[in-house]
């Protein structure tokens, strides 16, 4: 009796956790009042030889009304004809005082792929 109920708990959880995420999105909650920035690109991974997306992971300097210069680095999935190169500035977002959490705003950009 004891195991069943225990069973039901487990499977009660999963399923009230499983509902959050679909209500909440995939990318987590949405970013209000987001400050506007500028990513600096300082280093970009070879750009492929197949065309289409692909996989691209890029480094650079975030500014930003609350950031004076915050290194970041993300992958994402990225149009082959629009890829980023050393020195390039692209628009970026992130919640105010955390630059850690910056989304890009690059029409070459796709959210990573398979998500």
């Amino acid at each position: 009796m004891l195991l069943q109920i225990v069973f039901v708990v487990v499977i009660a959880g999963a399923l009230v956790a499983m509902v959050t995420l679909y209500l909440r999105g995939r990318s987590g909650t949405p970013q209000a009042n987001a400050e506007s920035g500028t990513l600096y690109v300082t280093g970009v991974s070879p750009r492929p030889a197949a065309q289409g997306e692909q996989y691209v992971t890029i480094t650079g300097t975030l500014a930003g009304p609350s950031v004076s210069g915050e290194t970041v680095y993300g992958r994402y999935a990225w149009d082959v004809d629009q890829w980023p190169s050393p020195g390039d500035q692209i628009p970026v977002s992130y919640p105010p005082g955390k630059p850690q959490h910056w989304q890009i705003a690059h029409p070459g950009a796709r959210p990573p792929l398979g998500s």
